[in-house]
């Protein structure tokens, strides 16, 4: 065991987490399992230290100047990576280097720019929750901005499915807290923690004080909510350890107040599609897709935190629409404006690098570069009077800058090298000593020059060379028949045929440029430290100019979606009516074209609180429902939307269930998840929610399905003493079309279908009135259904119309028109002659012990079947 692994295991003791990445010279090592893990996930290649010893020590390394790559591939994957560096100079190390590790990356604390999304918050959570107090916090910060938020609830089912709806890529959790099983966590990475320190209330208190510069907890409208001080302790506590610096850079903490923001909830997101299919993936098929039309990333971060908490307030859905539709009517304003915010890099991540000491040279010039803009990003967006309330009060505070573009004009190259210690960063004229050495390094070889043909001229040795080695570094070349050589030459070397010398100018000169080299790099390092320090000094001011170009890039974008879609402004009102005229799906509708998309009228109000929507399967009913659910979602935003009028009363939550999925890993049937989400909403949906659902009840046995939504339905109409919950409900289940006059605010409605020579054409038309048949035989058909399988379901759905009973609607299914299906299976199969014995009890044992959740139709049906071939004789009859 040597010194240097000594170094090494007592490092990588202190952070037994990480993969300590160990500095040796122009390369980072890892030993022993941190080498076979890193070559494992980097594909390096595995080596030993000692290879011929009786137990080797497996090693492996990638160049210091590439590290950047392999830590973002190591951060991507969940790991945390300690850094050690030499922190003295090899050359004047006595003994063993001195080593520290200066920083240790985890996925949540990244500012690395590749290891992150542009557009994409880069989030590190805490959770905690008080079971005896029945309350808990949820605080989530990104590092890479500054910006950090959180949530206090006394439901931890919300605390849970804020976690979800954020989507932080590290939490951190104390001891003993596991996240429920229906909750999905796939791609955080969790680290557990014991409650104190990190989850200690006293501590906590004192370090947000502290960060935050405030004197009391009431000051971040926290000081009543202890469970929330406790995460954002925990979160300060996992900052301080892993990044060995202070956290000035955070901004104020600003907690989410649910009263000001439109709800979407995790389950919504993801059935919208707002920002991932629900295959799970991103890009085309979502509305994200469609609508992100902006220039910047952090124009592209605020939209994204917008879309996922709309406005319940009215003024800055106002100011936001009043800048939209400027731009919209503005053609050549807007498309200036977006060529200029091209050139605009990433405000907010830059300066945080900067401030963090985490930037590279080439981060200075991109700010640059950016503040360049800034100028002409005013004199092309600013209107004066003729702009709307929002834009003149964006404008009437803006900052240039200049002094700190001015600033890095001055000082830095247009092109400087990657690295700080590479030298070869500053413009001539910035610091006089540093342009003494610069003319020496830059021009020493033309001194040289100018010295040798000094001497063979002043000594008239016209055979004089000059050379160079490693050994003796500059020197003069004299053959035996090239003359002698003056009392001032200092002979060096002999060689067969000729001499080589020095002289002290010589020696003097060549000194002076070595030095100049070394001092050159030391000067501009003090020098770029300096300049660091200058601008992160200005950081507020940068962070500010950036929150406005971002607000810009929003307008803009917001515009451009709106030109290119042919969409029109919404009314929004605080009543809680709907009124969509000729609404179109955003996504569908980017996807078929718009010349293929037919738009519906959608209707909600005092007559009509819940829209009962029948038709069958690929009709469009689903696509109506989301379309309604995305236009109020893109009213309170300030965005236009998909329509030729729209007036929106605002709403407070959505609530979206549609689909059928399964989540076996934890369990639950297709039944069950749908029951759980219609749980949540029954739960939580208030008088100005706006609740999308789609096929409730089909997951379980017909009659279960079918009372399940019917009571849903009536649950729904009858809130709020009969005023109802705006709510869109699609169905199979016909029969549910009768309750139009009997429930307050319920009517029907339907997706038009064409017969067409056997064959049925789908209208996608939303009209008044029921569907009078479901098409699901025509529809197997147009899937390509074998046509004897077809031509078999269309006799058995005669008989089964056979079956019905007509002209009765009352509590039950049966009453209700269903089939007479005890009837039917017997045609299907001969009843036994007489019952068993005991025939009520074992009938009744075998009932208790089905699970209903768990049988298709299908299997209820043979079930009966078996029942009638069983129970089904006199006996049985005659009771």
């Amino acid at each position: 065991m040597t010194p240097m692994l000594e170094q090494y295991l007592r490092f990588k003791g202190e952070h037994p987490g990480a993969l300590l990445f160990y500095r040796m010279g122009d390369f980072y090592e890892m030993f022993f399992e941190d080498a076979v893990t890193a070559a494992r996930e980097l594909q390096l290649t595995l080596t030993s230290r000692n290879p011929d010893a009786e137990a080797p020590i497996p090693m492996c390394g990638v160049p210091h100047h590439a590290i950047e790559g392999y830590l973002a591939e190591l951060l991507d994957k969940g790991f945390k990576v300690a850094v050690c560096d030499q922190i003295e100079d090899p050359k004047q190390a006595k003994g063993l280097v001195k080593r520290a590790v200066t920083r240790v990356l985890t996925p949540g604390t990244a500012v690395e720019e590749g290891n992150l999304r542009a557009k994409e918050h880069n989030f590190l959570a805490a959770l905690y929750y008080d079971a005896d107090e029945r309350a808990g916090g949820l605080a989530w910060v990104d590092f890479s901005t500054g910006e950090w938020s959180g949530l206090f609830s006394r439901d931890a089912a919300r605390l849970w499915q804020w976690m979800v709806k954020i989507g932080p890529r590290e939490l951190l959790l104390p001891d003993g807290l596991e996240p429920p099983r229906d909750i999905p966590h796939e791609g955080v990475h969790i680290s557990r923690f014991p409650v104190k320190p990190h989850f200690d209330f006293a501590g906590g208190r004192d370090k947000v004080l502290k960060a935050q510069s405030v004197a009391d907890l009431d000051a971040l409208d926290v000081g009543d909510k202890p469970q929330l001080v406790r995460a954002m302790g925990a979160l300060l506590t996992y900052l301080t350890a892993t990044q060995m610096r202070d956290l000035g850079h955070l901004r104020p903490f600003r907690p989410v107040n649910l009263g000001r923001h439109m709800l979407l909830d995790e389950v919504t997101e993801r059935n919208l599609e707002l920002f991932r299919r629900l295959d799970g993936r991103k890009g085309k098929g979502t509305l994200w897709h469609v609508l992100d039309r902006t220039v910047t990333a952090m124009g592209g971060r605020l939209l994204e935190s917008t879309l996922r908490q709309p406005w319940l307030d009215l003024a800055p859905i106002n100011a936001t629409q009043e800048a939209v539709a400027w731009l919209v009517e503005d053609v050549d304003r807007r498309e200036a404006l977006g060529a200029a915010l091209a050139d605009v890099h990433d405000l907010e991540r830059l300066t945080t690098r900067i401030f963090l000491n985490r930037a590279a040279p080439r981060d200075f010039t991109a700010l640059r570069q950016s503040l360049r803009v800034l100028p002409a990003l005013r004199e092309r967006a600013d209107a004066g009077e003729a702009a709307p309330g929002a834009a003149r009060e964006l404008f009437s505070g803006w900052d240039d800058l200049d002094d700190i573009r001015e600033l890095l004009d001055r000082a830095l190259v247009d092109a400087p090298p990657v690295l700080v210690t590479e030298g070869g960063l500053f413009r001539p004229g910035y610091h006089p000593e540093l342009d003494e050495l610069m003319e020496l390094t830059e021009h020493g070889e033309a001194r040289i020059q100018e010295l040798f043909a000094s001497e063979r001229e002043a000594c008239s040795l016209p055979k004089l060379k000059l050379g160079y080695n490693r050994v003796f570094g500059y020197y003069f070349e004299l053959s035996r028949a090239g003359g002698y050589p003056p009392e001032h030459f200092e002979r060096r070397q002999t060689l067969a045929n000729c001499e080589r010398y020095v002289t002290p100018a010589l020696k003097e000169l060549e000194e002076k440029l070595t030095a100049a080299g070394d001092k050159r790099k030391s000067l501009e390092y003090n020098l770029f430290t300096e300049l660091r320090g200058r601008i992160a000094a200005v950081r507020d001011r940068i962070m500010e100019t950036a929150a406005r170009v971002a607000r810009l890039d929003v307008w803009q974008g917001l515009a451009t979606a709106a030109a290119a879609g042919d969409w029109t402004r919404p009314v929004l009102r605080q009543d809680i009516s709907i009124a969509i005229k000729a609404g179109r799906h955003p996504v569908v509708e980017a996807v078929q074209g718009v010349g293929n998309y037919v738009p519906n009228d959608v209707t909600l109000g005092d007559a009509a609180k819940l829209l009962l929507i029948t038709g069958p399967n690929m009709a469009g009913k689903s696509t109506v429902l989301r379309q309604t659910a995305l236009i109020a979602i893109l009213a309170q935003i300030g965005s236009f939307v998909p329509a030729a009028r729209a007036e929106i009363g605002l709403v407070d939550r959505v609530f979206c269930r549609v689909g059928a999925s399964d989540n076996l890993a934890q369990g639950q049937s297709t039944f069950m998840v749908e029951m759980m989400e219609t749980a949540r909403i029954l739960r939580q949906a208030g008088r100005r929610s706006l609740i999308i659902l789609d096929e409730i009840g089909r997951g379980t046995a017909t009659f279960d399905g079918l009372a399940l939504a019917w009571a849903v339905v009536e649950d729904l109409c009858g809130r709020d003493d009969g005023l109802g919950v705006r709510t869109l409900f699609a169905t199979h289940y016909h029969e549910l079309t009768a309750l139009e006059g009997r429930l307050p605010g319920l009517r029907n409605a339907n997706i038009a279908v064409k017969e067409w020579k056997g064959d049925i054409v789908f209208l996608r038309r939303l009209l008044p009135g029921p569907a009078d048949r479901s098409y699901g035989v025509e529809v197997a058909k147009l899937a390509g259904v074998p046509r004897n399988v077809v031509k078999r379901a269309r006799e058995i759905l005669t008989e089964l119309e056979r079956s019905r009973e007509p002209g009765k609607a009352a509590s039950s299914g049966r009453e209700l028109g269903q089939p007479a299906l005890p009837g039917l299976l017997g045609g299907l199969a001969a009843p036994a002659e007489t019952a068993p014995p005991h025939a009520e009890s074992l009938l009744l044992d075998e009932l208790s012990r089905l699970e209903l959740d768990r049988m298709t139709p299908l299997e209820a049906l043979t079930k009966l079947c078996d029942w009638k071939n069983r129970f089904g004789g006199p006996a049985s009859q005659g009771d």
